[in-house]
């Protein structure tokens, strides 16, 4: 598996309005653009950091994975996603090697990018997003 690059950290917010006036605001960081993505029931904002970007993510629907993370656990650190050469090669040996993805097949992230999540219990913890594709 060929990993470019962290493509950027998820970090689930109550408001991204609210979230930008820290990031951008105060510390002056660049954004990028803000989507909705509502067969998610989502809105994610990104950030650039140099060469990589933070993604703000806000529930726009309570049964989103965004709102049950925050109903449980509180803002933060939602995932970390590693930018990659090829999905189904890094999908293939992730499965050979006995990861658990949490889909069969890529699905389409934010900008069009090709997506898929590793399970936390299967990468110590961490909701792991590998990334192909440029935002």
């Amino acid at each position: 598996m060929s990993v470019k690059k962290i493509d950027h950290i998820g970090i689930a917010v109550k408001d991204i309005e609210e979230s930008l006036r820290f990031y951008s605001s105060s510390l002056g960081l660049e954004l990028q653009c803000i989507e909705e993505m509502p067969d998610r029931g989502i809105r994610v904002a990104f950030i650039k950091v140099g060469e990589s970007r933070i993604e703000l993510l806000e529930s726009i629907s309570e049964s989103s994975t965004i709102a049950k993370y925050i109903e449980k656990k509180g803002e933060g650190i939602h995932h970390l996603a590693l930018n990659v050469e090829s999905i189904e090669e890094s999908m293939k040996i992730m499965k050979d090697q006995g990861f658990r993805l949490l889909s069969e097949q890529p699905e389409i992230g934010a900008g069009g990018t090709r997506i898929v999540f590793v399970h936390p219990k299967s990468s110590n913890g961490v909701l792991t997003e590998l990334v192909e594709g440029n935002h």
